[in-house]
């Protein structure tokens, strides 16, 4: 491309932050859309109604802006310092997922794609191209990771996440559609050979099989986008998890050449919290509590809700009248959820 070349591009992109950069055409994936109709036509997305509304667009990044001629993938990585499975054996705490534990990377990803995408307008401008953009973050129908994988950022793993041989799993990705042409590069392909530890450490066994998520059963899915009571034979296996749930992600062998993350932002702040105090939380402390975070977005009661299975799960009896204090609550599923927590502490059987 005259006047402006992708090397240039790439090297603007990892001054921005991120830690990987590639670039393939809109319609790389075409095999999407059918995944996505088998997946949708399972039921596996569960309560997520927004993944049909749109079916036509998320299947097909060409078909999203008919415009562009290319779409640049990047990584920004939010690698854990310490081993985020660790918390799962304090009972009386509440464990939160990495990607939480900081800033909304929503926020701080599209700040950073933003700057990238100003850049490349003023350079294009400078070259006398024209060039338009548009960027996304997990916000809008656009298939992130079979992109990634067709720029050759890495593939999706087992466990149906992105990873890399020099990146690990733990980055957020990010997508900037431009009208400009640039070289596609080779896509990846995957390197899990026999490796099934993603798959045989997930604690609702979610994957049917290789490569597939059953988001009805995931631990991510039961506390983030659940409207509800969960599944009692579910409650049981999500433990002290309280907002996401990292253990395929966690025991990756390619994380042994994880990126570190460079974002101030994604510094843990949440730790390991006391679930007494978290259920004890209103609307306007819960909304104080995680300002600014993705956890807020769930709000009070899906949280609280969650909270009480942890404690049902806890196996102390000391944190039955924290249970207790919580089984008239105006929320239905936070009702539910407290009385089966002091039911389970006490050894009873649920009955709802």
């Amino acid at each position: 491309m005259k006047g402006l070349t992708k090397e240039q591009l790439v090297a603007r992109a990892l001054e921005e932050g991120f830690v990987k950069v590639g670039v393939c055409r809109p319609d790389a994936v075409p095999e999407t859309a059918e995944r996505l109709r088998a997946f949708l036509a399972a039921g596996r997305q569960g309560q997520m109604g927004w993944m049909a509304e749109r079916e036509a667009w998320r299947g097909s990044a060409a078909a999203l802006w008919p415009e562009a001629r290319s779409v640049i993938m990047l990584a920004e990585a939010y690698t854990p310092e310490c081993d985020p499975m660790a918390g799962l054996a304090e009972r009386d705490r509440g464990v939160i997922s990495v990607y939480a534990q900081g800033k909304d990377y929503h926020d701080l990803v599209k700040r950073r794609l933003k700057r990238l995408g100003r850049w490349l307008m003023d350079q294009a401008a400078r070259s006398s191209l024209a060039c338009e953009i548009k960027v996304f973050v997990d916000t809008a129908p656009v298939m992130e990771k079979p992109l990634a994988q067709a720029a050759g950022l890495g593939w999706q793993g087992k466990h149906t996440n992105l990873l890399g041989r020099d990146l690990g799993n733990w980055v957020f990705l990010g997508a900037i559609f431009t009208t400009l042409e640039f070289p596609p590069d080779a896509p990846e392909v995957s390197h899990c050979g026999s490796c099934t530890s993603c798959l045989d450490i997930c604690p609702t066994k979610a994957f049917p099989a290789p490569y597939q998520l059953d988001a009805r059963r995931c631990i991510s899915y039961l506390t983030i986008e659940h409207k509800g009571p969960v599944d009692p034979e579910l409650r049981v296996l999500m433990g002290n998890r309280i907002y996401g749930c990292d253990d395929c992600l966690a025991v990756c062998p390619w994380n042994k050449f994880a990126v570190a993350a460079r974002e101030i932002g994604y510094q843990p702040k949440h730790g390991l919290p006391e679930l007494a105090e978290l259920a004890r939380l209103d609307d306007a402390g819960f909304r104080e509590r995680f300002a600014g975070s993705p956890i807020k977005r769930i709000g009070r009661d899906r949280f609280v809700r969650n909270v009480l299975y942890a404690i049902g799960n806890s196996g102390l009896p000391r944190l039955a009248p924290v249970a207790a204090e919580l089984v008239a609550d105006e929320d239905p599923a936070v009702a539910d959820a407290a009385r089966w927590a002091g039911d389970r502490l006490k050894g009873e059987t649920w009955t709802g």
